[in-house]
């Protein structure tokens, strides 16, 4: 799994705009767009350094974008979705929030709802059930988990006990993706 950074974004952008784009260099998991810019998951490594080399300083909707790795290293990690986010509420105010219950490694916003990393996903527990349902900011929030994702599975079993565990806790409303190594 590589992340790419999209920067430097038209206002027209969307994220249908750059699934179809870079999905010509290979398989897109996930495409997100903040602001003026966004991320896009690809599976494949190679994939992504042709997407790099053919998509830097691309024409879209007449702005040159910029495409490169993203700095962010790569770490296990637990996405949850925010629902509901005031808009009265920063990144920051949202990300020490969550990190009340552990160490986030990325809170974004868009629009009313955020996305936030937790490192681990024992963390990812608890916050789902200190924050789900209460207000924040003077707004009900919910909170679900989104993916769990990780660099170094193994074939010990970890990704089903993990599955196990969120399923357990009747936490998982949906699981989009789960990528693991192969060994």
């Amino acid at each position: 799994m590589v992340k790419l950074f999209v920067g430097n974004l038209p206002p027209k952008a969307t994220e249908d705009d750059l699934r179809s784009l870079f999905e010509k260099y290979g398989k897109v998991s996930e495409c997100d767009i903040i602001k003026n810019y966004g991320f896009v998951h690809m599976k494949d490594k190679r994939d992504a350094d042709e997407a790099i080399k053919g998509l830097n300083r691309y024409k879209l909707h007449g702005v040159n974008i910029n495409v490169e790795a993203s700095k962010s290293k790569p770490k296990t990690s637990t996405k949850l979705h925010v629902g509901n986010v005031s808009k009265s509420c920063s990144v920051e105010e949202l990300q020490a929030k969550f990190e009340e219950y552990g160490p986030v490694i990325e809170c974004d916003i868009i629009k009313d709802y955020a996305f936030v990393h937790l490192e681990r996903s024992e963390d990812a527990i608890e916050a789902i059930k200190g924050l789900d349902n209460t207000e924040f900011k003077g707004k009900k929030t919910s909170c679900t988990v989104v993916h769990e994702s990780t660099s170094d599975y193994t074939r010990d079993g970890r990704q089903d006990r993990l599955l196990s565990v969120w399923k357990r806790w009747a936490l998982v409303q949906r699981v989009s993706h789960v990528s693991k190594r192969r060994n």
